[in-house]
């Protein structure tokens, strides 16, 4: 291995080739970063941890199997699992955009593990012939993608989601005896109280924990054992089961065996499916964000009906001016997760015959997903919807003279004479009960009663 000051020559199956002096991957990993400087976007840690885990694992079966040397094992186990904690994640040099089946970074996971294991052994450790003994990057590659997503999602994403649902079913208990005015098309409606409306937000993220739930099912079958075309060439037989179970051992989450490695190396349809929930929740953030914005919309022009937590000027030129930053942030995250979705979805089908060819961006783009939502969620709950006062003034004066209200006399005076008092109260800026009482029979008790905006609010969730 001849050298200078800044750069060592390596050697692979296509000849020599200069790797920076102190990089610890080897000439495959650097053929990669020459041939694909597209951006600058990177395995994300997530993914290095998943490969490190599956390297660790294989290691460890292969050595039980009595195929691999029990101090190289050793060395390879010990190299596997500081890559998965990050110490080496500056050795990570590849670009997301390379080769689809993303073979480049599975050999950088390789090389990086090998030339620390070959450290610490004293021999020589080959990247191919031990670290990736018994796999190929066909499997190794949707394998990482789906114990990352498992991992990420139920140590970190899940949690985050419980935090939101359980902070809007809090401050929705604290608000329960306020009522407001609904809307409907963003028009005056019929009453609904604070509890119901953030009840309501809190049952799309329930619903949403179960959707990812249900996926993450489908996630914990594992590729690894399927090596090239699925057909498990160079793998023991008992290899597949084997390491899911290792991995299962190192990762604290479940994992099995695939039950047809054919369609998970040729297809990410588990990774679509994860994603398209991963949209769902994006979709239920748009829409609690754009509410949120509406309700402190003004503070005098506006809504006005909640004051969300002052966090940071809102103008560079307008003094006093307060933006609803952390909303919008999140309106952001969902766009951007929606983004996500798509690029995923036209990777999904790019599965020619045995393997699909754009796994990098499967990684990149789902692990990307799930970190945006888990800390969004985060941040929505702690820093917008845990702190918001409601502005009761505000409220009360929008319902005092909401004409909608006369809806709860339909059934009394009919729809045609209750449409002909609300088209009057907007007119003249009239109460209903005022120009109920001088239109219909009802006594002022029977209005109050009738009109009551607390007692219109009962119902709507089934206990």
């Amino acid at each position: 291995m001849a050298q200078n000051n800044d750069y060592r020559i390596e050697k692979d199956s296509m000849g020599e080739l200069r790797v920076p002096k102190d990089a610890l991957w080897g000439a495959q990993s650097q053929r990669a970063v020459d041939n694909f400087p597209v951006s600058d976007l990177r395995a994300p840690r997530a993914m290095i941890n998943a490969l490190g885990l599956i390297k660790a694992s294989a290691a460890e079966v292969n050595r039980d199997l009595g195929l691999l040397d029990a101090d190289i094992a050793q060395a390879i186990i010990d190299a596997a699992h500081r890559v998965a904690k990050g110490d080496y994640d500056a050795h990570f040099p590849v670009d997301i955009f390379q080769t689809g089946s993303g073979t480049s970074t599975n050999m950088n996971a390789n090389e990086v593990i090998a030339h620390v294991a070959s450290e610490s052994a004293g021999e020589t450790v080959h990247p191919n012939d031990h670290v990736n003994m018994g796999q190929s990057s066909n499997d190794v590659i949707p394998t990482s993608i789906h114990v990352a997503a498992v991992i990420e999602s139920e140590k970190d994403l899940l949690h985050a989601l419980r935090h939101l649902r359980d902070t809007l079913h809090n401050k929705g208990q604290e608000l329960a005896d306020v009522v407001k005015t609904g809307r409907t098309h963003l028009m005056d409606a019929m009453p609904v109280r604070f509890d119901q409306e953030l009840g309501g937000w809190a049952a799309q993220i329930d619903s949403n924990i179960a959707r990812i739930e249900s996926a993450l099912t489908r996630m914990r079958g594992l590729a690894q054992g399927g090596t090239a075309v699925g057909t498990g060439i160079n793998a023991h037989p008992e290899f597949g089961a084997r390491i899911a179970k290792a991995i299962s051992a190192a990762s604290g989450c479940e994992f099995h065996t695939s039950e047809n490695y054919f369609e998970s190396l040729s297809s990410q349809d588990c990774a679509v499916e994860l994603s398209g929930q991963l949209n769902t929740i994006a979709v239920s953030m748009m829409k609690i964000a754009n509410d949120l914005r509406w309700m402190n919309s003004g503070p005098l022009a506006g809504l006005g009906e909640i004051q969300l937590p002052a966090l940071q000027p809102g103008s560079s030129i307008m003094p006093g001016k307060v933006n609803p930053v952390i909303p919008e942030a999140a309106a952001m995250v969902a766009a951007q997760v929606m983004g996500n979705h798509t690029t995923i979805t036209v990777a999904g089908q790019a599965g020619n015959f045995q393997l699909n060819v754009m796994l990098p961006i499967v990684a990149y783009n789902l692990l990307q997903s799930i970190e945006l939502l888990a800390n969004t969620s985060r941040i929505m709950a702690d820093k917008a919807i845990a702190g918001f006062t409601v502005n009761q003034d505000k409220l009360d004066d929008a319902l005092s003279k909401n004409p909608i209200l006369v809806t709860a006399l339909n059934s009394v005076i009919g729809y045609d004479k209750g449409a002909a008092i609300a088209k009057q109260a907007y007119k003249e800026g009239r109460s209903v009960k005022e120009l109920a009482m001088e239109q219909t029979d009802l006594s002022e008790a029977e209005l109050d009663r009738l009109l009551d905006p607390a007692a219109l609010t009962e119902g709507g969730i089934k206990k």
